[in-house]
C-alpha cells in the first residue's frame, strides 16, 4: 500500500534522528504533529508541514530556532519540511486564566515577551514584514461586516495606517503570541506556533487583549484591559496609547480573517468598541 506524504516524512523523519515510537497528537491544516520517543525515555515532537501552508510554517520555525530555547520551544533540528523539536507537557497559560489566575498569568506574559524580544544575533531574513500581515484588513470591503459594526472596521483601519507612518523599532515578532500559545514546562512557560513576523515589538502584545478563548466576560471587561496596559507599560516600559491601537489593529485583522472563513466574529465585536475608546481616551 502506498503511504501517503505525511507517513513517507514520519517514516524518514524517525530514522534520521533514531525515534522508536510515534503517536499522533494533531492534524491541522498546516501540519501534522506526533509525540515521539528516543530510546523509550525521552519524548520530543515532530512536526511536518503540508505545502499549503510550508512557506509560513517555516517561517515560524526559523524563527523558533533563532529564539534558542529562550522564552520559546527548543528547536532541535529542522530537515526539508519536518521540524524536530522539544516536548512540552504541561497546559497552557490560557488554561492557568481559565481557572481563575489571569494576573499571575500576565506577569509570566511580560516575562516571556521579555526574553523573546532580548538581542540576539543574525536574525531569519525571511520573515514577513508586519504590514503585509496586515494586508486582508487593507483589501477587506467595508460591507463585508455587518452593518452596525462598519465603523468599528473604519475607525480601527485609519488607527492601523497611522500606526505604520509612525516610526517604531523593527524586530523579529512572535506574531500569534496568545494565552494557549504559551505552554508551561520544568524550565517555565514556553512559547510556541510563532508567525515568523517582522515590525513593531508592541504588536505581540496585541492578541493578549482578545484571549484566552472561552472567557468572554473577561475580553470585554474594561478592567482588565487596563490591569494588562498597567503591567506591560510598567514591566516593559511599553507605550500604553500604541499597545492599543494594535490591540484595536489586531482585532479588526482577526474579525476579517473570520469574516472571509466564514466564521463568527462576535468576541471582537464585544472587544474592539472597548479597545478604540481605551484608545481614544489614552
Amino acid at each position: 500500500m502506498n503511504q501517503s506524504p505525511i507517513e513517507t516524512a514520519l517514516s524518514r523523519a524517525m530514522i534520521r534522528w533514531s525515534l522508536t515510537k510515534s503517536t499522533p497528537i494533531a492534524d491541522t491544516p498546516g501540519s501534522a504533529l506526533f509525540k515521539v520517543e528516543q530510546n523509550g525515555r525521552n519524548f520530543a515532537v515532530l512536526k511536518i508541514l503540508k505545502p499549503v501552508a510550508a512557506e509560513a510554517e517555516r517561517r515560524g520555525a526559523e524563527l523558533m530556532n533563532w529564539y534558542g530555547g529562550n522564552g520559546a520551544a527548543t528547536i532541535f533540528d529542522i530537515h526539508g519540511d519536518t521540524i524536530f523539536m522539544e516536548w512540552l507537557d504541561g497546559g497552557t497559560l490560557g488554561d492557568a486564566v481559565r481557572a481563575g489566575h489571569d494576573d499571575q498569568a500576565t506577569i509570566a506574559i511580560c516575562s516571556l515577551t521579555a526574553s523573546l524580544h532580548g538581542p540576539r544575533p543574525g536574525a531569519p531574513e525571511h520573515l514577513l514584514p508586519l504590514r503585509a500581515h496586515f494586508q486582508p484588513l487593507f483589501d477587506t470591503d467595508i460591507r463585508a461586516w455587518p452593518h452596525t459594526a462598519r465603523d468599528l472596521f473604519a475607525r480601527a483601519s485609519g488607527i492601523t495606517l497611522k500606526l505604520f507612518d509612525r516610526p517604531s523599532a523593527q524586530i523579529p515578532l512572535h506574531g500569534d503570541l496568545h494565552h494557549d500559545n504559551i505552554l508551561s514546562a520544568d524550565r517555565g512557560w514556553l512559547a510556541i506556533d510563532p508567525k515568523g513576523l517582522l515590525g513593531d515589538p508592541l504588536y505581540d502584545l496585541a492578541n493578549i487583549f482578545r484571549n484566552p478563548v472561552g472567557m468572554p466576560d473577561l475580553v470585554k471587561d474594561p478592567r482588565r484591559i487596563q490591569a494588562l496596559l498597567d503591567a506591560f507599560a510598567d514591566r516593559l516600559g511599553y507605550d500604553r496609547k500604541r499597545m492599543l491601537g494594535w490591540a484595536a489593529a489586531h482585532s479588526a485583522l482577526s474579525a476579517c480573517w473570520n469574516l472571509a472563513a466564514g466564521k463568527s466574529i462576535a468576541v471582537d465585536l464585544a472587544a474592539l468598541p472597548l479597545l478604540l475608546s481605551a484608545h481614544d481616551q489614552a
